[in-house]
């Protein structure tokens, strides 16, 4: 069943931005609970180190590798057609996943979640783009979007913590079930199709191309976060590169590419891409830092360490909800500066933690850093959206999304490298502890948590001790960086955007599309 979209949006297209977001929340939550549940799982399954690890990324991998495909696939063949096919997918993955009783097909389900995971991000976004055409409405529509999919990062562990205290470790898989369930019902009522019916096919070399270019660019970004700066890593990084580039000049010679980069040639689309990136590469990243901070130096259980970032998600929700509001009578160059003001400010606050200030410090700047980032998440992508033409919102949603993955990768990638040095170079175990745990715990912070449990409780707290200071340091100069490289991106934004009129204003249809007829290069 179709509808036709009015020009305002009603009760019926508020019902479907519902139908939506929950199963975006979800995802978002799948993606962080893994984290609580690997250890059961691995100590029932019998998952090598080697396997434990395929659990861990394959999901990510595959999630990054084919979010520009399936963007452009829904345009192609109907956005609604694809996600229902997603949602299929993914409930169906997530019940496997729960219930597998081998390594292997643990992985095999988790790399179907990926999979089905591309697809219902760019397919969501891009079926929003469809339902509100009021741009007014589509802003407050993609703040509602976007702050269920940043709650899942908290509600994660806190949800887990919750189903791993009463039930086995594959309920925490079954969380999405219900939500996938619901969009299966409600989704061929409420939602619209929509297709390009000048998309042409697929282009199956195209598709290859970008599997090998983010792939393996991703994977080359983990491991430099994980051991440094290796060479191994660094040539995966390369190859993608490589990749990349052939994967774009195939799509200036096609006639109809698998992504259109005449995209790129708007200044506003460029630029809100760019400021999602670089926010996401300096505040993403932190989200380790704090988590880490909570449980290991301030001593937290994951549960409690979840507690403690809920004024985060409370600042979030309130910063997406009303930066749409905002931005119709303020220009969005302003007002994501502001914001990222606001944020910068939060990472000064980090910049004064350790471990006699107690989590307070720690909860505060990240609440001032989620609060920030509302102006620059929900403006960002009304303006990348908003600037693509209706028959690319799946190319723009992939783009916006895949993005955000390069972004939060090459953050952990640099950030982490940063502090890890910092950490590395700062501590020095007491001569009275053994030789073994003093060698492990130069490793990292973790690592110095797990060497004190086997020492005295006097030889524990003296290796620890230095070992938090240490890690405290480190994420003092991993703030101080962000805040002062996130200052000159809120520059360039007000300076690059300034001419983005607010919200609904008459000229803000001037200079905001992209011109598909043009000649391409």
């Amino acid at each position: 069943m179709t509808h036709a979209i009015p020009a305002k949006a009603g009760r019926r297209e508020w019902l479907a931005l519902a139908v939506l977001a929950l199963p975006t929340l979800l995802v978002s939550i799948d993606v962080y609970v893994l984290l609580l549940a690997l250890p059961h799982l691995a100590a029932d399954l019998g998952a090598s180190s080697v396997e434990q690890l395929w659990i861990t990324d394959v999901y990510g991998f595959l999630m990054a590798g084919f979010l520009i495909t399936m963007g452009t696939l829904g345009d192609r063949i109907g956005r609604r057609k694809l996600l229902l096919i997603g949602a299929a997918a993914f409930g169906a993955a997530s019940i496997a996943a729960a219930f597998a009783s081998t390594p292997l097909m643990l992985i095999a389900a988790r790399a179907v979640l990926g999979v089905a995971g591309a697809v219902l991000a760019p397919s969501t976004m891009s079926l929003i783009r469809t339902l509100f055409r009021d741009p007014r409405q589509m802003g407050l529509a993609i703040g509602l979007w976007g702050m269920c999919f940043s709650a899942g990062a908290v509600i994660g562990p806190v949800a887990g913590g919750a189903l791993l205290a009463h039930f086995w470790w594959g309920s925490v898989f079954l969380l999405g079930v219900p939500a996938m369930a619901l969009l299966l019902v409600a989704g061929p009522v409420l939602l619209p199709e929509y297709r390009d019916p000048d998309a042409g096919k697929p282009d199956l070399v195209s598709v290859a191309l970008s599997l090998a270019a983010v792939i393996p660019a991703i994977h080359g970004l983990k491991e430099l976060a994980q051991d440094g700066w290796r060479p191994l890593p660094l040539a995966s990084l390369a190859a993608g590169i490589g990749f990349a580039v052939v994967f774009g000049r195939r799509q200036r010679r096609l006639e109809h590419p698998l992504l259109d980069l005449r995209l790129f040639a708007n200044r506003s689309f460029s630029t809100a891409l760019g400021a999602m990136m670089s926010g996401t590469l300096l505040m993403g990243a932190l989200m380790l830092f704090i988590t880490q901070d909570l449980q290991l130096v301030e001593g937290l259980s994951p549960l409690g360490a979840a507690l403690w970032m809920m004024p985060a998600i409370a600042a979030n929700t309130v910063s997406f909800v009303v930066s749409p509001v905002l931005a119709r009578r303020f220009r969005p160059a302003y007002l994501i500066g502001a914001g990222l003001v606001v944020s910068v400010c939060g990472l000064i606050v980090l910049t004064r933690t350790g471990a006699a200030l107690g989590p307070g410090t720690v909860a505060t700047g990240f609440a001032l850093i989620f609060l920030g980032s509302g102006p620059l998440v929900t403006l960002s992508t009304g303006l990348i959206m908003g600037s693509a033409p209706a028959e690319k919102a799946g190319s723009a949603a992939a783009l916006n999304e895949t993005s955000g993955q390069f972004g939060f990768a090459l953050g952990l990638a640099a950030l982490g490298s940063i502090g890890a040095a910092v950490y590395t170079s700062r501590f020095t175990p007491p001569e009275t502890v053994p030789a073994g745990a003093a060698g492990a715990a130069r490793e990292s912070l973790a690592d110095a948590v797990a060497a004190a449990r086997d020492l005295p409780a006097d030889l524990a707290g003296a290796l620890l001790a230095p070992a938090r200071e240490a890690f405290t340091g480190g994420l003092h100069l991993v703030a101080a960086i962000s805040a002062a490289a996130l200052a000159v991106v809120a520059a360039l934004i007000v300076h690059l955007l300034r001419h983005v009129p607010p919200t609904g204003a008459a000229e803000s249809v001037v200079d905001t599309r992209v011109d598909l007829d043009a000649p391409r290069g």
